[in-house]
């Protein structure tokens, strides 16, 4: 553990920078000066505007945009080197997360991220997915004390510490754990994705994976679907779905069946299956008659809503929970570990819809307990190997409250 971290560097300008970067103003305090880089200055300088509008920053202090190609690692380190940030909080897309992670642990500085590494040419790679990018890096993270928490979004991140939370205090024998993740808010438009359709879309092409009975099984997206009975929302369908996660958790919890929902409605099946069907969610080139080149996925992002402009219309909850099974002292035990967040609040306070805002809120809870020292652990991890505890508290108090459903009934998480 080294000294406190000071200086926060996000990189990235869309919903959920726009939430990390109120979050960060809101606790400016404890982390110092914040500055927001995008390949888009006016992205930047457009959420430092609503951070200022919504008189976010706790203590006056430092709010300032800057321009980064971050697939450039050396433009990325230097910018770290330029404005002393200790912290960088990475919620650009994907597709940079190796040369950002590279420019962190050149210069020793703790590294935050969302989701895993891809590469634009390539859907689904073989599992565990982070062992394609990421986990590559451990050695040199350990080598240099670099603290580096992978996937501490929602999910991944705050699922992956419900499991290890329900495992350490309800299930010690754990045989399954199901990420169920439930949107049942409404945008009121005819047909939107919740983030960067590119990302998105990507998510559900390929081969869904999951780990059971020991080994990776292979399913077609909305192949198994099954009805799910939650908290606030009540029943709910939602389909086993790739997703990050569950190639963390196959890895640290072996013995267990680890499974991802996500639920859809049949309206966004069918528009999905007919953009899928026709070809429209390529990422490999077309020429039109004209010899234009266009690739089809970026495309279909250009006729979409940004996902950003669904916020102010956006009403409903979200339920995103882990349900761990398993036995306790010879005995079958279960516990749902959950959070639900509102869409229309998540706007008033920080001008994001619920999906940004439950993305964006965990971060930046990381971002504190390295800042204290909680969570500078000086290596690569992913969030399950972590004492989840002082995590809910902070997300308590920052905006994300953890409660847990099981035989004793429905309660607060430290009730």
């Amino acid at each position: 553990m080294g000294d406190m971290k000071r200086n926060v560097l996000i990189i990235g300008a869309g919903g959920v920078a726009q939430v990390v970067a109120h979050k960060c103003a809101q606790n400016n305090d404890l982390l110092g000066e914040i500055h927001i880089a995008s390949r888009t200055l006016s992205k930047c300088e457009a959420i430092i505007a609503s951070v200022h509008d919504k008189g976010a920053m706790k203590v006056a202090g430092v709010l300032k945009a800057h321009t980064i190609d971050a697939r450039d690692s050396a433009a990325v380190a230097a910018l770290i080197r330029e404005t002393g940030c200790e912290i960088v909080i990475n919620v650009a897309q994907v597709f940079v997360n190796m040369p950002v992670l590279d420019a962190c642990i050149e210069t020793g500085v703790a590294y935050l991220d969302t989701a895993i590494h891809e590469e634009p040419d390539q859907i689904c790679e073989t599992p565990p997915w982070y062992g394609n990018y990421e986990w590559k890096r451990k050695a040199a993270c350990a080598e240099k004390g670099v603290t580096a928490i992978l996937g501490v979004g929602f999910d991944p991140g705050v699922v992956n510490a419900f499991a290890r939370f329900g495992i350490d205090a309800f299930v010690p024998q754990v045989e399954s754990i199901d990420i169920v993740d439930i949107n049942a808010g409404s945008h009121g438009r005819w047909f939107s994705t919740n983030f960067d359709p590119e990302i998105n879309f990507r998510e559900f092409t390929g081969t869904v994976y999951s780990w059971q009975n020991g080994a990776w099984q292979e399913n077609e997206m909305f192949e198994v679907g099954r009805d799910w009975d939650l908290p606030v929302v009540g029943t709910q369908r939602a389909y086993l779905t790739g997703h990050d996660e569950v190639h963390s958790l196959a890895t640290h919890y072996p013995q267990a069946d680890v499974r991802f929902w996500m639920g859809f409605g049949d309206h966004y099946i069918n528009v999905f299956t007919v953009l899928k069907n026709l070809g429209l969610l390529s990422e490999k080139p077309v020429t039109t008659a004209e010899g234009l080149e266009v690739i089809p996925l970026k495309l279909v992002k250009a006729v979409l809503p940004d996902p950003a402009s669904l916020a102010p219309d956006y009403v409903g909850k979200t339920c995103i929970g882990t349900l761990v099974r398993g036995r306790k002292d010879g005995q079958p035990a279960e516990v749902l570990v959950y959070n639900i967040a509102d869409h229309k609040e998540a706007y008033l306070e920080v001008g994001a819809q619920g999906i940004s805002y439950t993305a964006g809120v965990p971060p930046v809870a990381a971002a504190l307990l390295i800042a204290e020292g909680t969570w500078d652990v000086a290596r690569m991890v992913n969030v399950e190997e972590l004492d989840p505890r002082p995590f809910f508290d902070l997300l308590d108090r920052i905006g994300l409250p953890t409660r847990i459903r099981d035989a004793a009934g429905d309660r607060a998480w430290n009730a």
